[in-house]
């Protein structure tokens, strides 16, 4: 019997993501007479409308979205191939799947662990379809390129005839860096998808935004795919409560982990990556090994309740290991200290 969780600082937590308390939730926003199709079309266009783009559609996942996307700039330009970091999501989460199923090829750039450069850039001499650039950067701790940076990197994609595709499953997280509308954002790029379940803590889902033509052609693909589904209505409701309750909050989740981090850094047992956060997602890098890490959050949750993340990720150095945070709703019931606090006891 899986233990009692009574607090967590896990974003996906089941305190979170509970079917009952979420039915619930649903009952309240679904009034009777609601269409099976409203929920979703509501949600497209909102989406749309706040990306400053002239279409969006739904998929049941981020996975297909994605290479939806780059299928469609590929088949547009000719061009087989797409640069992205070597850490970016398609590479480490979807076993190929860009290449298994649409016989495309990851042109690694940059360094493993750290931002794509201009410089970067300049080294790729072969013709691409799309540089897709993800914001933040999740596996190197959430880091984001600067707004100038950014600028210039869509620019050299576009001037090569390449379209811009932003990984934006944390998009509503990076605005609070930017501090810039999420249109102005998304007008640096081609195509956008965002998760509806990571940040807005929906569900599942996600949604692909870019002009009208390029959209309906990944209408075409989500079908072939087996995404086109009929019922699609409880994803799009969720991502809407999100859009109402959670992404108003974000700056908040920001503020509440850059002073988690700044306990974490003073207490001295571990340290963040990066020190101050950009996001409200960064890691924590332990001096201690992945197995006695897990074990150690392991017991926590059996003696007092608290959910810690579980999932620690070895360094190069064994003696090492990293977890990853994301602050959300349920991390606001901790303090700072009380989370430097914690953290000390994985080892």
């Amino acid at each position: 019997m899986a233990p009692e969780i009574r607090r967590s600082l896990v974003q996906h937590s089941r305190l979170r993501q509970d079917p009952h308390s979420v039915l619930r939730r649903l009952l309240e926003r679904v009034p009777p007479g609601t269409r099976l199709d409203e929920p979703t079309k509501e949600l497209e266009q909102r989406i749309a409308d706040l990306l400053g783009k002239p279409a969006a559609l739904f998929f049941p996942s981020g996975t297909m979205a994605q290479q939806t996307a780059l299928r469609v700039h590929a088949e547009r330009t000719g061009r087989r191939t797409f640069a992205a970091h070597p850490q970016c999501h398609l590479a480490v989460w979807e076993e190929e799947g860009y290449n298994a199923v649409h016989g495309l090829r990851h042109r690694m750039v940059g360094d493993h662990n750290g931002l794509i450069t201009l410089d970067d850039l300049a080294e790729v001499r072969e013709p691409i379809a799309a540089l897709l650039l993800e914001l933040p950067q999740r596996d190197i701790g959430g880091l984001l390129p600067t707004w100038e940076d950014l600028v210039a990197q869509t620019k050299w994609a576009r001037d090569g005839g390449a379209a811009a595709h932003m990984d934006g499953a944390r998009l509503w997280e990076a605005q609070t860096y930017y501090e810039r509308p999420f249109a102005e954002i998304a007008d640096l790029f081609d195509t956008v998808y965002v998760s509806l379940y990571k940040g807005l803590e929906g569900t599942r889902g996600a949604v692909l935004a870019g002009d009208q033509e390029t959209i309906d052609t990944a209408s075409v693909w989500r079908r072939r795919l087996g995404g086109a589904t009929p019922d699609a209505w409880p994803p799009a409701v969720t991502a809407l409560m999100g859009l109402d309750e959670v992404l108003p909050r974000m700056a908040e989740f920001r503020d509440h982990a850059r002073a988690i981090a700044a306990a974490i850094n003073a207490d001295g047992y571990a340290r963040t990556q990066p020190e101050v956060p950009q996001t409200p997602l960064f890691h924590i890098h332990l001096p201690a090994p992945k197995d006695a890490v897990a074990a150690a959050a392991k017991r926590i949750l059996e003696e007092t309740g608290i959910e810690l993340p579980q999932r620690p990720k070895a360094s190069s150095d064994l003696t090492r290991c990293s977890i990853e945070l994301t602050v959300g709703v349920v991390s606001l019931d901790f303090t700072p200290q009380e989370v430097a606090e914690l953290i000390r006891q994985l080892r």
